[in-house]
């Protein structure tokens, strides 16, 4: 009875975890789909154009023909939040993209070599993980200024120690195992052996890592938006517009605040759960 109570509480337990890493699928792949098509709905009539200042309705409540409302510049909030999807999403993967092709093979080498590498590596990676991401990104985008391509970099910098740190702890446990002393047997270089054998074997945790890292970007980029220091005024973003939406809460206009707010947590939602059901795919231990 007891080991029927507990099948039948892993089944309980199985099925959540599908229905949550169905719903950061469906949840991402939307959001994905509105970057993507953001511009072809702009040409077909159905979004307005997001630079497009309305003289007429200004802090318009959500109606039919403006479905968000608009905004105390005369924008369109709907608009303004479906290309706030395109920028957030360019940015998050150009930011983690650049991270993963640098902390990855660092970590590659600085496992697999060890000594003073790894000692110079693990002291660098160790004191940039220490610094709080936001204040890094922050510092690093009121230094390198404002753009897509500055802020992924800024937001790229502190999430190069995660790949980092993980590939390397991965890597100095399989080194030692019978196939890597067989290939080094057989006279296989070093750089044939990381990239053939190690690789391989100790990238299963990166999408993972990949999609949590995504959540947390468009968060800390969000953050750099409301300080101003994201991107520039002519690129809708869901951070900038949340300023911009500040003086009238006071006065009931709550939309303006609102809906992009609402789309920056329901992307970073989905993001966590698609990392969440990732990991307990990839990862033995979830699993059991």
């Amino acid at each position: 009875m007891i080991a029927r109570s507990f099948s039948r509480k892993k089944n309980t337990f199985k099925q959540l975890s599908n229905v949550l890493l169905m719903v950061g699928i469906i949840i991402t792949l939307t959001f994905i789909f509105f970057a993507f098509s953001a511009p072809l709905l702009e040409n077909i009539g159905i979004i307005q154009d997001p630079l497009e200042s309305l003289s007429n309705p200004i802090n318009q409540p959500p109606n039919s023909k403006y479905w968000f409302g608009t905004t105390g510049q005369g924008y369109d909030v709907f608009s303004r939040t479906i290309f706030g999807s395109q920028a957030a999403l360019k940015v998050v993967i150009t930011a983690t993209f650049l991270s993963l092709i640098i902390g990855v093979p660092l970590g590659l080498i600085s496992g697999y070599f060890g000594g003073k590498i790894d000692k110079i590596l693990l002291f660098l990676m160790d004191t940039i993980y220490t610094l709080p991401g936001l204040l890094l990104s922050v510092t690093l985008a009121f230094v390198v200024g404002r753009g897509v391509i500055n802020a992924a970099l800024a937001l790229s910098i502190s999430y190069i120690p995660q790949y980092y740190r993980v590939v390397r702890n991965h890597t100095t446990s399989v080194k030692t195992e019978l196939f890597i002393e067989a290939a080094q047997a057989m006279g296989a270089s070093p750089t044939r052996i990381i990239y053939k054998y190690l690789f391989f074997n100790v990238v299963q945790s990166i999408p993972v890592l990949f999609t949590l890292n995504a959540a947390d970007a468009i968060l800390i980029l969000g953050g750099l938006g409301f300080l101003g220091l994201g991107l520039p005024e002519d690129v809708p973003e869901w951070g900038h517009d949340l300023k911009l939406a500040l003086d009238g809460l006071p006065t009931g206009i709550w939309w303006n605040a609102l809906f992009p707010g609402l789309a920056m947590a329901t992307m970073v939602t989905g993001l966590s759960l698609l990392g969440e059901g990732l990991s307990e795919r990839l990862n033995p231990l979830h699993r059991s």
